[in-house]
């Protein structure tokens, strides 16, 4: 393997949203030995970086999705951003399902309503820390605010009749099932979007060029790695088109049946050292081989 791409929320990350020193020290180690690292998230680059920030580590980052790449210099290098036409018709479908919303655009992300965000995000943390208190879940929440910049305006046709405006991914949330599943067969056969998911709750809306697969293939082309020679690290269905394309896919302990079917290798929980764990049997069988 010469390069080890992974995912970060459910895999590189903690439930804590940090990167363990286990995690930290596998990676470090793998690149002591020339092995490329690159992180591909459907965060935005700044909530993306800091915590890689926090944990020493510096490295390109493949963000929402795959509609945008920065090297590790932080110089965006390749965008992807969505037809309006297709934005409006994801928004009304959205809108009119009544689900929570999130836009991720060049000039930072946008919601409507901060308490439904709120109410949200304390319902996802909950889901997957029960242990998790009311006072940590919303200073969680808080800071997602602060990492991912989100700006809460009072209407989104604004920000889509902005001709200076380049929207990347609709991110949004419902809590039944019945309505994701609408919203999504409603328009799964849209041209100019495919739809992922990064939670059970959440649907993810890209340009079809901005999947993690894509982006990443693109740049282990650029550093002339062969898709052969990729190691992906993912838990949910928007690392899927990634896991698929890298010669070595491996899903986390915590990811979906569906996602583990197409890993040809599986890991501990991003809880466990997963990462850490996945690299130091990656590095094993090297030796041997």
């Amino acid at each position: 393997m010469k390069l080890i791409a992974t995912d970060l929320d459910g895999t590189l990350l903690n439930e804590r949203g940090e990167v363990s020193e286990e995690n930290a020290q596998a990676i470090k180690k793998a690149v002591s030995k020339g092995i490329k690292f690159v992180v591909a998230t459907g965060r935005s680059y700044d909530a993306a970086n800091k915590p890689l920030q926090d944990a020493g580590l510096s490295c390109p980052i493949i963000c929402l999705n795959g509609a945008n790449t920065y090297d590790s210099k932080k110089t965006l290098i390749r965008s992807v951003p969505m037809d309006n036409a297709v934005c409006q018709k994801i928004l009304t479908t959205c809108e009119d399902a009544g689900m929570y919303i999130e836009i991720f655009t060049n000039q930072g992300g946008y919601s409507v309503s901060r308490e439904y965000f709120m109410e949200v995000l304390v319902d996802i943390i909950k889901s997957i820390n029960s242990d998790a208190t009311e006072e940590d879940v919303r200073a969680y929440a808080e800071q997602r605010f602060q990492n991912e910049h989100v700006q809460f305006i009072d209407h989104f046709e604004p920000v889509l009749a902005n001709p200076d405006v380049e929207i990347y991914k609709f991110l949004s949330f419902s809590f039944h099932k019945e309505v994701l599943k609408e919203v999504s067969d409603k328009l799964s056969a849209e041209d100019g979007v495919v739809i992922t998911s990064s939670g059970h709750i959440n649907l993810e809306f890209n340009h079809p060029d901005a999947q993690k697969g894509i982006a990443l293939e693109m740049l282990a082309n650029s550093m002339g790695i062969s898709m052969e020679d990729v190691m992906a690290l993912g838990d949910n269905f928007n690392d899927k088109s990634m896991l698929e394309r890298a010669g070595r896919g491996v899903a986390m302990e915590n990811a979906p049946e569906a996602i583990k079917t197409v890993c040809r290798y599986t890991t501990k929980s991003n809880d466990e050292n997963g990462v850490a764990h996945a690299i130091e049997e990656m590095l094993k069988e090297m030796i041997i081989s």
